[in-house]
């Protein structure tokens, strides 16, 4: 398939934040801490961000730690998302205080975490702020005779070591989320160099990108993410480590794989992400089957260009709903026309269905849950597509299965209207997502299907 034009709009201006002279009322109200990071190669700006801007619950909890003698800024998205002229989705905190020491200055405070203690602070409706302790990268002593392999498998399988503000920048994935703010002293506090790729509009990772890439694939998906959902471009040298050391995926925690999927799917840039994911061939290796449906345009029949418009249904739908569709829809929007490819002439769908799931459940850690949605959900589409609802309207099944029939409509160009009148004959109260069905089709290793 020929790759089309990705003509993407200009980027905005970034009007946000202003640099203010270090000099004066602004930098005396910092002297106190001036010297806390002295000798780190710390670059600080002087930036004003709105005050109203800042959660007011996040900026309590850091003059409270401040107070009792601890460091602690607002951290990684937070920061990059305001200076970036974005509404951030929460706000973190990065303390020198221990879980412990924060769990005694909060009584609404409760430490989670057993791979790596984290301190979240309880407020009203729900609102949850995490606070971290500094992190460092561990040390591992590595053999002599066995640094040869060690080069190779260099992934991270452990950070849980306590550090000091600087390290815990530069442990950091890429440059824009490695940024800390000082609330009080008003200043950006800088390690990395990420400011100035906030005002390039670019990603680049911490260090040699091949080698941040191959301690944690998973970091190709995140820039793919960031580049996609916040309009930035990617350095010419990550770009190219992303696709020299997108086997190493193949390595990487499998649920950590599903959840960075579905959040390119979730965020309102599933056309560009996924545009990033096929290009790269990131996706090659994690959705070998979508992969190779959109390379064969020829076969499908222009697949490739139903598949990105439908892409853009999706964004156009989250955007117009204000938040994410449910992940069984997303899965099944996403999987769709492969699997419906996979079936043509099958005798038993069910078993071509099953066939077409295993594998990705074993790949991505796709939950079987997950995956019996969306075998049910692209069941009933032939049927729904010929307008036949019957008995189907009780059905937990069929609210989902019109959501994925009305994005494939969409990105077909055809009137959507039918679509409405099925919705009209469905009682109230249907779920949005099918529940899980008890036992299921799949097999115990190896053993034939099981119907439901």
């Amino acid at each position: 398939m020929r790759r089309p034009n990705d003509n993407l709009p200009a980027p905005p201006d970034l009007p946000s934040f202003r640099v203010e002279p270090g000099e004066g009322d602004l930098g005396e109200s910092v002297d106190p801490a001036a010297d806390r990071h002295e000798g780190t190669g710390l670059v600080r700006h002087d930036v004003a961000l709105h005050e109203d801007r800042i959660d007011a619950d996040a900026a309590k909890v850091v003059r409270r730690l401040e107070r009792a003698g601890h460091q602690a800024y607002l951290v990684g998205g937070c920061v990059r998302d305001l200076l970036l002229d974005r509404k951030p989705k929460d706000f973190d905190i990065c303390t020198s205080a221990r879980p412990e020491d924060v769990r005694a200055l909060f009584r609404n405070c409760r430490i989670i975490g057993r791979r790596f203690r984290l301190a979240h602070v309880l407020f009203s409706g729900g609102k949850v702020i995490e606070v971290a302790t500094f992190r460092r990268n561990p040390v591992t002593e590595v053999p002599e005779e066995d640094a040869a392999e060690a080069d190779y498998d260099i992934l991270i399988r452990s950070d849980n070591v306590f550090g000091d503000a600087h390290e815990d920048a530069i442990r950091r994935d890429f440059t824009i989320n490695a940024l800390f703010y000082d609330v009080d002293g008003r200043q950006i506090l800088d390690w990395c160099g990420g400011m100035d790729d906030i005002k390039r509009r670019t990603i680049h990772t911490i260090g040699d990108p091949v080698v941040r890439f191959r301690e944690d694939p998973v970091r190709i998906l995140r820039a793919v993410k960031f580049a996609a959902r916040l309009d930035l471009g990617i350095q010419p040298d990550v770009y190219d480590a992303m696709v020299s050391c997108r086997d190493a995926l193949a390595r990487a925690a499998k649920p950590r794989i599903f959840e960075e999927i579905l959040r390119l799917l979730r965020g309102g840039a599933a056309h560009r992400s996924m545009w990033l994911l096929w290009e790269t061939g990131a996706m090659a290796i994690l959705l070998p089957e979508l992969a190779a449906f959109l390379d064969d345009d020829e076969a499908t029949s222009g697949g490739g260009a139903r598949f990105w418009a439908k892409m853009s249904a999706i964004d156009a739908r989250t955007k117009a709903l204000g938040h994410q569709l449910d992940d069984v829809i997303l899965w099944a929007a996403l999987l769709h026309e492969p699997m419906e490819e996979a079936c043509a002439g099958a005798r038993d769908r069910l078993e071509a269905m099953v066939d077409f799931l295993e594998p990705l459940i074993e790949r991505i850690a796709m939950p079987r849950r997950i995956a019996d949605g969306v075998r049910r959900i692209i069941a009933v589409q032939p049927r729904l597509a010929a307008g036949k609802v019957g008995r189907l309207a009780r059905n937990d099944v069929v609210a989902p299965a019109l959501d994925v029939l009305e994005l494939d409509w969409m990105a077909r160009g055809k009137d959507c209207e039918p679509i409405e009148k099925m919705r009209a004959e469905l009682p109230p109260g249907l779920p949005a997502s099918p529940r899980p069905m008890r036992g299921g089709p799949w097999r115990r290793r190896g053993g034939a299907a099981r119907r439901s």
